[in-house]
C-alpha cells in the first residue's frame, strides 16, 4: 500500500498546549500507516484485524444437546411423565442418530450431539428414571420441561452471514477461538509496526556495561521495549546516541529509513545538551511540543518522510506516563487499530493533597488500597520523575485534571489502571 503521513498532522500554533486538544489533534489525523499480510490462525493473537471476519455458516452449525440425557419431543410430555418413553438410538457428538426419530420415542443423547429429528427438547439425565423392561427399555421424564430446555439451536451464538468481527479489531484469545468456530485457518492482519527505541545522552549507559562517574545505566530502552511490544508494534532498541548534534541527526537519518516509528528519550528539553528537537527540525519536521502535564511537558511530536517521531523526556517516569497517554493509543492508530481512550474508574481517595497548581495536567501514581470495606486509591509518596520505584509499587495513574485545587481523604478521584494498557498486577 502506498503510505503518506499528512505534513501538518500534529501542527499547532501554540506554545503548550492542553491534554485534551494534544490527544484531539493525534486521534483526527494519525491513521494506519502499515502493509497487510495474511497469518495463520496460531499466530493471530494480539494482531490487529484488517478485513471484516464475517461467517459463511451458523455457530452452532446444528442444534444439538446442551447436556448429556435424552431428548424427546416436548408434545410427548404427558407420556415421558407418566408410563415412559421407549429409548429408541442414540446420538453422540459426532455421531448423529441415522434417521429421523419416530414418534412419542426418547433417544439417548449427549452435548454436543446433533438433536434428532423430530425432537426438540432435552432433559438432564439425573433427572430421569431408567426402566428396563425385558423387551425394550423406557425412560420416564418429569414434567415441567419447556420446549427447546437443554438445546443449543443452530446459529444461536453467530448467524450465518454476519460480521463476527470488525476491521481494526485487536485479536485476543478468545477472539481466535471465535475465528476458529467459523471455519477460519488465517485471516489477513495490519502488519506489525516497526518501532526503533533510541537513547540519547552522554551519560546514559548500556546495562551490563562499567558505570563511569555521573553515568546512568539505559532504563528507559528496555521499558520502552516492553511496553512498545505491549501495543502490538515489533519494537528494537537501536542504541544510544551521544549529545552531539551530529550523532543525533545520523542516529535519526538512519532509524527513520527503516522504522515506521522512532521512539526516543532524553534530550527532548530547551537545554544547550538537548539536540534531539533541534535535529528533528532539521531533518524533518517539529509539529508538537511542550505539553501543559507533569510529568512529560517536553514532550515533542514530529516526522522525518513518512517516519513519526516521537521524543520523549528523559525521566523514566516521564516516559513511561507520556507513552501511556500519548504514545500508547498512536501506535495502535498506527498498526491499523482503532484509538481508544483508557477507562477511567472514580474511586476515593486516601490521601490529602490540600494544594497543587492548576492550569496542567497531573497524573500521580495511584496505588489501590482496601479502605471501609471498599476500594480507595493512594497516592504514592514521593513525587520525583525518575523514582522507578514508584512505577513498580503503583497499579495505575491518578489523572488530576487541569482545574482540581487540591484532593481532600475521601474526594473521588479518577483513576487509569495499568490493566488498560495490558500491564499485568502485581
Amino acid at each position: 500500500m502506498t503510505r503518506k503521513l499528512i505534513d501538518d498532522c500534529f501542527v499547532t500554533d501554540r506554545d503548550r498546549i492542553s491534554h485534551a486538544d494534544a490527544l484531539a489533534l493525534l486521534r483526527a489525523r494519525i491513521s494506519v500507516v502499515t502493509g497487510i499480510e495474511r497469518v495463520p490462525l496460531a499466530e493471530l493473537h494480539g494482531r490487529i484485524l484488517a478485513e471484516p471476519a464475517i461467517a459463511a455458516s451458523p455457530v452452532p452449525a446444528h442444534t444439538n444437546a446442551a447436556v448429556d440425557g435424552y431428548s424427546f419431543a416436548n408434545v410427548d410430555a404427558a407420556t415421558a411423565a407418566g408410563d415412559g418413553l421407549p429409548i429408541d438410538g442414540r446420538a453422540a457428538a459426532g455421531h448423529p442418530l441415522a434417521t429421523s426419530a419416530p414418534t412419542q420415542t426418547a433417544v439417548r443423547i449427549f452435548t454436543g450431539a446433533v438433536l434428532p429429528d423430530g425432537h426438540d427438547t432435552v432433559a438432564m439425565q439425573e433427572d430421569c428414571e431408567r426402566l428396563d423392561q425385558s423387551t425394550r427399555s423406557r425412560v420416564r421424564i418429569p414434567l415441567g420441561l419447556k420446549r427447546g430446555a437443554n438445546v443449543r439451536r443452530a446459529g444461536e451464538d453467530v448467524a450465518a452471514g454476519s460480521t463476527l468481527i470488525g476491521v481494526g479489531s485487536i485479536l485476543r484469545p478468545q477472539d481466535v477461538a471465535a475465528l476458529a468456530s467459523i471455519g477460519l485457518a488465517e485471516a489477513q492482519v495490519y502488519r506489525r509496526l516497526r518501532v526503533a527505541i533510541l537513547s540519547s545522552g552522554d551519560e546514559v549507559t548500556p546495562p551490563g556495561q562499567p558505570l563511569g562517574v555521573g553515568q546512568v545505566y539505559d532504563a528507559n530502552a528496555p521499558m520502552l521495549l516492553g511496553l512498545a511490544r505491549m501495543a502490538g508494534a515489533d519494537a528494537t532498541i537501536v542504541g544510544v546516541a551521544d549529545d552531539t548534534a551530529a550523532s543525533l541527526e545520523a542516529q535519526l537519518s538512519a532509524a527513520s529509513s527503516t522504522y515506521d516509528v522512532v521512539i526516543s528519550s532524553g534530550g527532548a528539553s530547551q537545554g544547550e545538551e538537548d539536540y534531539l528537537v533541534r535535529a528533528l527540525d532539521r531533518l524533518g519536521k517539529r509539529h508538537l511540543w511542550q505539553i501543559a502535564i507533569k510529568p512529560g511537558r517536553p514532550m515533542a511530536f514530529g516526522q522525518i518522510g513518512d517516519c513519526v517521531i516521537v521524543a520523549l523526556p528523559g525521566n523514566p517516569v516521564a516516559v513511561f506516563v507520556c507513552f501511556l497517554m500519548y504514545v500508547f493509543p498512536m501506535l495502535r492508530t498506527l498498526s491499523g487499530g482503532h484509538w481508544r481512550e483508557p477507562r477511567r474508574w472514580l474511586l476515593p481517595a486516601a490521601f490529602a493533597m490540600p494544594q497543587r497548581k492548576i492550569g496542567r495536567r497531573e497524573f500521580w501514581r495511584g496505588v489501590l488500597v482496601a479502605q471501609d470495606g471498599t476500594m480507595a486509591v493512594e497516592k504514592f509518596a514521593r513525587d520525583g520523575s525518575g523514582l522507578i520505584s514508584g512505577l513498580r509499587a503503583a497499579d495505575g495513574l491518578i489523572d488530576v485534571a487541569e482545574d482540581i485545587a487540591g484532593v481532600r481523604p475521601g474526594d473521588l478521584v479518577s483513576f487509569i489502571p495499568f490493566s488498560e494498557f495490558g500491564i499485568a498486577g502485581h
